[in-house]
């Protein structure tokens, strides 16, 4: 996957996809009885952890310069 694509994927998945992550999260913990703060506090850390597995490839590279890019192309 292309670096260019990568950041834009990571921002769209940072403004949108993490809001309505964090919403469903909730939506789902709230349908139960509520739990000790403990335990509730432990369930949204693991949570808040587990979403970034999967899209770690995603997120991998995107705060480094762009390798592509050549510096004597005069695009950089």
């Amino acid at each position: 996957m292309r670096y260019r694509t990568r950041r834009l994927l990571s921002i769209l998945i940072l403004l949108v996809g993490l809001p309505l992550y964090i919403v469903v999260a909730v939506s789902i913990v709230a349908l139960f009885d509520r739990p000790p703060v403990v335990v509730e506090l432990l369930i949204y850390v693991a949570l808040g952890i587990l979403w970034a597995f999967p899209l770690r490839v995603i997120f991998r590279g995107v705060g480094r310069a762009d390798p592509d890019d050549d510096p004597r192309d005069g695009r950089g």
